[in-house]
């Protein structure tokens, strides 16, 4: 069985400072080859929604009808939307 793709996009900024990785609204990654590009805590945040989607689980959606997820850093604090990438 093929592990489905996983997108993820920087969807806000809730904190007062810029990221510090340099992450803007709209940037959009892909899991699979992008990982060395995303700020290793987002990742780190990110990595066990991923894995509940790779295998098979759900997650909840939030008040957006989305799947999102929150950098740790308090003064940053970039929003990320999580999306499974039907293949064609």
């Amino acid at each position: 069985m093929k592990r489905p793709k996983i997108k993820i996009t920087l969807v806000d900024q809730l904190g007062d400072h810029g990221c510090h990785h340099g992450h803007k609204i709209g940037d959009t990654f892909d899991y699979d080859t992008d990982r060395g590009k995303l700020c290793p805590m987002a990742m780190h945040v990110a990595f066990p929604y991923i894995d509940i989607l790779r295998y098979g689980g759900t997650l909840p959606t939030g008040s957006s009808g989305d799947i999102r997820f929150c950098c740790p850093d308090v003064d940053v604090i970039n929003v990320f939307r999580l999306e499974l990438v039907e293949e064609e």
